[in-house]
């Protein structure tokens, strides 16, 4: 039997309008249909009838589907002839372990290709109208993980003598010793800052506050995971009463 193929998948940030054309496309072709715990559901409204639907969630504090079992099963189906969609939240390659998995693809042989998403990253701060780059404020973004595999810390120091806005993924367990590592080298206490949950879905919420005060606010605020946090001059410009019109609730 002639091998399948894998699509690596971003299905974006939540809001299911954001999923581009190409990704809407090409799951509709797809036999087999892997898909992470943060993608919304209402994106498997685009997938065919028959299409086999196995949920392969990973979520923080919470029961992981494998990674080494991911693996398997893509090149398994695969190699069975079946087109397989392997549906990740934001995009594959910010954060999603689409690097891993394309490496266990090519090593086993399977055609692969890869549809770009939205990254939450860039898409909950424009919920709030923030521009990760601004022409007068952020000469640059860096997009950084909170929580590493191996549980050394990222280099505060040398994000925050960068000066460019810091969009952190997966920082809210990690928040007060975040906020206190880029005091401590020499970040403004007065930075603004903004942490949005769920962005860009009906259920959004969003605080807007300075850098000192982020830890308490946020846990007053009750926000948590999943969250993206904005710290940099261009978090100033966050309307927390702006509410995403075309926001559509999970399913």
């Amino acid at each position: 039997m002639q091998t399948g193929k894998v699509y690596l998948i971003g299905a974006g940030p939540g809001d299911p309008e954001l999923l581009t054309l190409k990704a809407v496309r090409l799951l509709s072709t797809a036999d087999v249909v892997l898909v992470d715990d943060l993608v919304n559901r209402a994106v498997l409204d685009h997938a065919h009838g028959g299409a086999r639907i196995i949920e392969v969630g990973k979520r923080g504090g919470c029961q992981s589907t494998p990674q080494a079992f991911i693996h398997r099963q893509m090149i398994s189906e695969a190699r069975a002839g079946k087109v397989v969609a392997r549906l990740k939240g934001g995009d594959p390659f910010m954060f999603g372990r689409g690097g891993e998995e394309i490496e266990a693809l090519r090593a086993a042989g399977i055609p692969i290709e890869v549809i770009s998403g939205v990254t939450s990253g860039i898409a909950a701060p424009a919920a709030l109208g923030i521009p990760v780059t601004h022409r007068d404020w952020a000469p640059g973004v860096t997009f950084v993980t909170g929580h590493t595999r191996d549980g050394n810390s990222v280099n505060w120091a040398a994000l925050a003598a960068a000066r460019t806005t810091l969009v952190i993924y997966m920082g809210i367990k990690n928040l007060p010793d975040i906020v206190a590592q880029l005091l401590a080298a020499g970040l403004p206490s007065t930075t603004p800052a903004a942490v949005i949950q769920n962005g860009t879905l009906a259920r959004q919420r969003q605080i807007k506050s300075n850098l000192s005060n982020l830890p308490a606010a946020t846990q007053q605020a009750g926000i948590g995971s999943p969250a993206i946090m904005v710290i940099g001059e261009v978090a100033s410009l966050a309307h927390l009463e702006t509410c995403a019109e075309t926001a559509v609730k999970a399913a």
